[in-house]
């Protein structure tokens, strides 16, 4: 039996880009990822600021090889991080304008980031990560990315300014799609710079709060200028989170934490936060929650990022989600949607 196909599926097929061509696209996003990082390093869009630029100018600005920036530009251009005007000159588009470093919501150290040795290295392994578990940041370092960053202190500042970066993007959500108005001390456990306590705190006059981190981490925080209109509400405490947390808080809060770790880490730091936690307290969890169905998530895209960096790292599901928080002796009462990619999972004692 023939099946009929209607006007529209028939519009769609035609549509549809052959398979060897779309696995060709799937395939050269590497390119794309370093092409990007590598003009980001190198500042190009701190210098297209006042309309087009011309790729000797660009390339001088940079200290760049004019033929191979053009080539680099070219690509982006086609992609719409950028526009190519007669005579080899580029101007910003919304997308290039990101990878400027005083733009508001500047992404220029994420993109850097997909370029540091670190991460160009851990892909290489992957296969064997695929094979073993065994993330790709041990397999060529010999220790994991944290240890690493230890002992790299330009990347370990690369990484903490992409993370920076990244929550100017998914703070004011997290800020907006929910309460903390109950809250009279809240630590950020993980907090890096403390970007997303001192947001909480600029709304909340009346709350106090602790950045809690490792020493090399919070040693850059005190001086960050988001801190302006928190003077005298918050502290900055160094340890570890394997270790300890700060006591005295009614809310514990964590943003991309728990994803960097196995469940048998997680279940740590758990612990000791269930340990100072009151009863009155919650626990406050900022990470994105995959969707179980079959469907296409940048969630999905992430998970294979921690498989590869982290040791044990990965994003989860709701239920994924509850079952860590009951294994530590705590109890997951609900999911806080931010209209961004980034849940609220808030849990308490049982």
């Amino acid at each position: 039996m023939l099946e009929t196909l209607t006007e529209p599926a028939l519009e769609k097929q035609t549509d549809q880009v052959p398979p060897p061509m779309a696995l060709m696209q799937m395939l050269f996003g590497k390119h794309i990822t370093y092409c990007i990082s590598a003009v980001a390093r190198l500042g190009v869009a701190d210098h297209i600021t006042a309309g087009p630029v011309h790729i000797d100018q660009l390339a001088e600005k940079t200290c760049s090889h004019a033929p191979s920036l053009y080539r680099v530009m070219r690509a982006l251009a086609s992609l719409d991080l950028f526009e190519e005007v007669p005579d080899k000159r580029f101007a910003l588009r919304p997308i290039g304008d990101l990878l400027r470093t005083d733009n508001p919501n500047s992404m220029r150290y994420s993109a850097i980031q997909m370029g540091e040795r670190w991460s160009t290295r851990a892909m290489e392994h992957f296969t064997d990560t695929v094979r073993t578990g065994e993330d790709g940041v041990t397999k060529a370092f010999g220790k994991n990315v944290f240890d690493l960053f230890s002992e790299s202190p330009e990347e370990a500042d690369v990484f903490n300014k992409s993370m920076t970066a990244f929550s100017t993007v998914l703070v004011d959500p997290i800020v907006a799609s929910y309460d903390f108005n109950w809250i009279d001390r809240m630590a950020d456990v993980g907090g890096g710079h403390g970007y997303l306590l001192a947001s909480v705190l600029n709304k909340y006059p009346m709350m106090r709060g602790v950045v809690y981190d490792l020493p090399e981490v919070v040693a850059g925080a005190p001086a960050k200028a988001h801190f302006t209109g928190c003077e005298g509400r918050v502290e900055f405490e160094t340890g570890s989170f394997f270790e300890k947390v700060p006591s005295g808080c009614d809310a514990y809060i964590m943003k991309f934490i728990l994803h960097d770790w196995s469940d048998e880490h997680c279940r740590t730091i758990l612990g000791h936060i269930r340990e100072q936690l009151p009863p009155h307290g919650r626990v406050l969890v900022c990470e994105q929650v995959l969707d179980p169905r079959p469907v296409p998530s940048p969630g999905k895209l992430l998970d294979i990022e921690m498989l590869a960096m982290t040791v044990g790292g990965k994003e989860r599901t709701a239920a994924e989600f509850s079952d860590l928080f009951a294994s530590a002796g705590l109890r997951l009462v609900r999911v806080v949607e931010t209209g961004s990619p980034v849940s609220i999972l808030e849990a308490r004692l049982p």
